[in-house]
């Protein structure tokens, strides 16, 4: 019993890393964890792992890969998102945790299809209103950053299942704002703070 449950979570996992309008490939899908390697079958990365290469910037190359569904740069030393990563328009899940982020280009809203965006442990500050173009956008993980103020475009993201905003000192007034603007959405939520003191 348990190895047809794994095998129906691996298929689902697919799915909907693919989209469920398209063709989940026959063969075993290669996870990618050199961009190198990966310029040799451009067309064929699918997924690209990054994750824990201290790296400072994200190598231009990773443009050529037209069909990236799913990119990991957790645990690097990223200090901004370049504007060109609003042309990776097949992107499912961008995992940007564990990085030096202040902010996000507003070039991100172009991520269509975007499912999950994890933006935990980083220094970010403030989110572009193009946040609230991610129609598709399911959970957005943001715990632990310096966000002041979440902008009323997430109202657009009727798609939200799960808004992660743990570890950033809110006022109550400011998590009734956001609750308010996310009805649908399960928002997580350290205490409030009482920040005019």
């Amino acid at each position: 019993m348990r190895t047809i449950f794994v095998f129906f979570l691996a298929v689902f996992s697919l799915a909907s890393l693919f989209g469920y309008s398209q063709t989940i490939p026959a063969e075993p899908v290669k996870v990618y964890r050199s961009f190198g390697e990966g310029l040799q079958k451009p067309d064929s990365v699918f997924i690209l792992d990054l994750s824990k290469q201290k790296r400072k910037f994200i190598p231009e190359e990773v443009r050529q890969f037209k069909n990236l569904r799913y990119l990991r740069l957790s645990k690097n030393d990223l200090k901004e998102l370049p504007p060109w990563i609003g042309d990776l328009q097949e992107l499912r899940r961008l995992d940007l945790s564990n990085n030096r982020l202040r902010s996000l280009p507003p070039e991100i809203g172009s991520l269509k299809h975007l499912t999950y965006l994890g933006l935990n442990r980083n220094l970010i500050e403030n989110l572009p209103p193009e946040i609230g173009n991610l129609v598709a956008l399911e959970e957005l993980e943001l715990w632990d950053n310096e966000l002041e103020r979440v902008p009323d475009e997430v109202k657009h993201l009727h798609q939200l299942k799960v808004f992660d905003l743990r570890g950033i000192l809110f006022s109550a007034e400011e998590q009734r704002r956001v609750q308010s603007l996310l009805p649908d959405t399960d928002v997580l939520f350290s205490p409030p703070c009482n920040c005019k003191n």
